[in-house]
């Protein structure tokens, strides 16, 4: 056991990683042994099995156990600050892994698992399960550069030494980081609330807290063992003495400067002459300073928002062409017009009135075939349909749908006398079936 334990505090993340796994596999067996209802592990194992097993543990170790292993690590750090020069360096890179791995992640939670439409202001007519974008596109460019900053403060604090480093370039990193905590903070306060998390979104508005929040416990940690390095220093009394022989202005600024507990409260004034330049920089660029506060407010369904959206009309999960229509990207899919299916309002485009101008001449010519098209097309749309939950997946489908999109227009043009006009009247009130 000494030897484990030695051996994980010489290699602390590759330990991490492998804890993470085992832990996948863990819940993999238990997941197991609750469906199956028998025995923990099957009597023979085919190589489907096997490669369903390492995919298995891989997402879950990777993607849902690490993540709260590098959380739980940071936190720990605030309150166990690293003394030797090896537990810094592993620190360091827990850090670095963070934050590399919390971008993809939440890229990953973002654009695919969420129902968040990020283009959609809070003024756009969305469908069920969408949600309204949570940061105003007109305000995003201030948002990114607070966040670069606070990104940049963090890096060059992370890599200087405090003995080799003037305590006003210190002081500065801090008040830049600052500014990325203050997003931190706000970004944490608008998804952590508000109509999305009340109505459930499978947590992943949680996820996305992933990533600031560590960010805040690591400029916490960090900003508290600059200090410690700083006070560590046997040289700091002796220049505070001689800070103190001449009574002037600049000598009492140095005296305040050289006292490492001061530097939190230094940093935070320092924040806003850094935040005024950085806010008449994005001015040149057409932001406006109270961007820095609207690009919370000016949305709708969230904690921070000062807007109210239209609400959102029905789920078109019965037809996942509707679903295409309605949350692919208007350049890509190109809507044309408002029609009505069923009794709901939904969005056409081109690529749905065909299919459903196809399924009419089907019903028309061969209606025992049409049964049977109707009901794969009903037994495998829905599950479908469930699954496009981004506007990227909608795209997707619209993509895969080209070529069946050309056959159903190729067999209209065979069949009928006018065929433009068949389908310039799908969905039309009391039109097509759908």
């Amino acid at each position: 056991m000494e030897k484990v334990i030695s051996y994980m505090k010489r290699r602390p993340v590759f330990s991490s990683i492998v804890f993470s796994m085992g832990l996948g596999l863990v819940l993999y067996i238990l997941d197991k042994a609750m469906r199956a209802g028998e025995g923990l592990m099957p009597t023979a194992f085919t190589f489907i099995d096997i490669f369903e097993l390492l995919v298995v543990i891989f997402i879950t170790g990777a993607c849902v156990v690490y993540p709260g292993v590098l959380t739980l690590i940071n936190i720990v750090s605030v309150f166990r600050l690293p003394k030797t020069e090896h537990h810094k360096k592993s620190v360091r890179r827990f850090e670095y892994i963070t934050i590399l791995l919390g971008l993809l992640y939440s890229w990953i939670y973002a654009w695919i698992l969420s129902d968040i439409s990020w283009d959609a202001e809070w003024s756009k007519q969305l469908y069920d399960p969408q949600v309204h974008q949570p940061l105003w596109t007109g305000a995003v460019p201030t948002f990114i550069v607070l966040c670069l900053a606070g990104g940049v403060g963090y890096f060059v604090l992370s890599r200087l030494k405090v003995e080799k480093t003037p305590p006003l370039v210190i002081v500065s990193a801090m008040a830049a980081m600052y500014l990325g905590v203050f997003e931190s903070v706000m970004w944490c306060i608008q998804f952590l609330g508000g109509e999305y998390l009340l109505l459930g979104s499978d947590w992943t508005n949680v996820l996305l807290c992933l990533l600031p929040f560590n960010f805040i416990m690591i400029s916490i940690k960090i900003i508290r063992l600059k200090i410690y390095e700083w006070n560590a220093m046997k040289e700091q009394k002796e220049q505070e003495r001689e800070a103190l022989e001449e009574k002037t202005v600049w000598n009492f600024l140095n005296k305040k400067l050289m006292n490492a507990a001061n530097w939190p409260v230094l940093a935070f004034l320092l924040m806003w002459p850094l935040l005024g330049i950085l806010l008449c920089i994005l001015l040149l660029f057409g932001q406006k300073p109270d961007y820095v506060i609207k690009v919370f407010t000016e949305t709708a369904q969230w904690q921070l928002s000062q807007q109210t959206a239209p609400p959102n009309l029905p789920s078109h999960h019965g037809h996942y062409l509707c679903t295409v229509a309605a949350c692919g990207h208007e350049k890509l899919v190109k809507p044309i017009r408002m029609g009505e299916r069923h009794g709901n309002t939904i969005v056409v485009n081109r690529q749905l009135c065909i299919a459903n101008a196809f399924e009419q001449i089907l019903e028309e010519k061969t209606p025992g075939f049409h049964k049977h098209v109707r009901h794969f097309y009903d037994t495998y749309g829905f599950p479908i349909a469930v699954l496009i939950r981004t506007k990227w997946a909608a795209d997707l489908v619209y993509l895969l749908m080209k070529p069946l999109e050309w056959m159903f227009l190729i067999v209209i043009y065979f069949c009928d006398v006018k065929p433009e006009n068949r389908i310039a009247v799908q969905y039309l009130p009391k039109g097509g079936k759908g």
